[in-house]
């Protein structure tokens, strides 16, 4: 009995180590299916992207269209006739969309039919059922995408081909007129020499002539101009006496109503227990802080010098009805920097702002914000 236990101890020892052996032997055949698929399923992904998934626009085309007509001398419409009246414009078309497995990859290792009421393969006879898997369904798709993509290229070749037999067609074409354009080219281009000194001749001839004429014309235009020099110098005497005596009677003028101006507001001043002052020291007494030369009026702010000056130290005086000059840095005018004078008119009560007129006789430039007040 003993003896029975130990032999049938050996043969399961046997079949066990046999068992293991072959687990083992599996289990690499089984990592070398999975690292399998897994390739073969990489590889799927990558040529799938380069299968066109949508077929080129068949409605495109193009038109080139050649003159069809002899050469003669002669100024016609010519014929003309599309060479690509038959030409497949869509085998042109790239950059198609492809197709993109990268989120297809459960579909690719689905490759049995499952049944929806077990959720296991269906049965074709004693075999799971492949045909109409969605593995089988995508590579089919891919397939007839393949199909249609490489039916594509051999009409491209085709299409090569065709468009080579007529490029040769032109070329000859070309080549054969090319020489006959070169003979035309050199007669013209002797026919054109001739006509160009011909030209040249006729140009001196012209020149010439047109010399002769400019002469005689320049000496009456010279005649005629020393005429009126003498003419206009005598008018321009007489104008600019004139113009001057105005200008001085008008200065005159202004002066004496200044004077009266003055007088006038020291004379109302007086009534008020004090009189306004006549003049300030020279220099600069203000800026402008805004200007409207349409209205004619500025406002100034004024040195807190200058307004002692102008009301006296404790501000009692009349404000007084001076004309003051502005000047502008850097300008460059008739009057040198000074751009326009201004008269004072009326005070802001507690501060050193004063709206002022401006004199528009006296205006060399429109007066502008940051402008400086001068007393001469």
């Amino acid at each position: 009995m003993n003896k029975a236990i130990y032999i049938f101890a050996y043969l399961f020892l046997l079949l066990a180590g046999a068992a293991l052996f072959f687990e083992i032997q599996l289990n690499g055949k089984r990592a070398e299916l999975t690292d399998r698929n897994r390739m073969q399923e990489d590889y799927l992904v990558k040529i799938a992207k380069t299968i066109e998934k949508v077929e080129p626009d068949k409605n495109a085309s193009f038109e080139i269209q050649k003159d069809a007509s002899a050469v003669e001398n002669k100024d016609i419409a010519p014929e003309m006739e599309n060479i690509l009246d038959e030409y497949p414009a869509s085998l042109e078309q790239s950059n198609l969309e492809t197709y993109n497995w990268e989120n297809s990859r459960d579909l690719l290792r689905s490759i049995y039919v499952i049944d929806p009421m077990t959720g296991k393969p269906m049965m074709d006879g004693n075999q799971p059922q492949t045909r109409g898997s969605d593995e089988q369904k995508l590579l089919e798709q891919l397939f007839n995408s393949a199909k249609e993509q490489q039916t594509r290229l051999n009409n491209t070749r085709a299409q090569l081909a065709e468009m080579r037999k007529k490029l040769e067609e032109v070329v000859q074409e070309l080549n054969k007129i090319k020489p006959e354009a070169r003979k035309d080219k050199v007669t013209i281009d002797d026919k054109n020499t001739r006509i160009a000194k011909l030209e040249e001749e006729k140009a001196l001839c012209e020149d010439e002539i047109k010399k002769l004429k400019g002469q005689i014309d320049e000496l009456n235009r010279e005649i005629t101009s020393l005429r009126d020099e003498v003419q206009t110098a005598k008018n321009e005497t007489e104008a600019a006496k004139e113009e001057l005596a105005k200008e001085q009677k008008k200065t005159e003028q202004l002066k004496m109503l200044v004077k009266e101006l003055i007088a006038e507001a020291n004379a109302r001043a007086s009534k008020g227990g004090r009189s306004a002052v006549t003049s300030i020291t020279n220099g600069d007494k203000g800026k402008i802080v805004h200007a409207d030369n349409n209205f004619m009026y500025v406002i100034v702010e004024f040195s807190d010098e200058a307004i002692k000056e102008l009301k006296g130290e404790d501000f009692s005086r009349p404000l007084p009805m001076l004309e003051l000059s502005v000047r502008r840095n850097g300008y460059a005018g008739q009057a040198g920097e000074l751009v326009g004078r201004i008269r004072l008119r009326q005070e802001v009560k507690g501060k050193n702002f004063i709206i002022c007129d401006i004199l528009g006789e006296w205006e060399q430039a429109k007066l502008e914000k940051g402008d400086i007040i001068v007393a001469d």
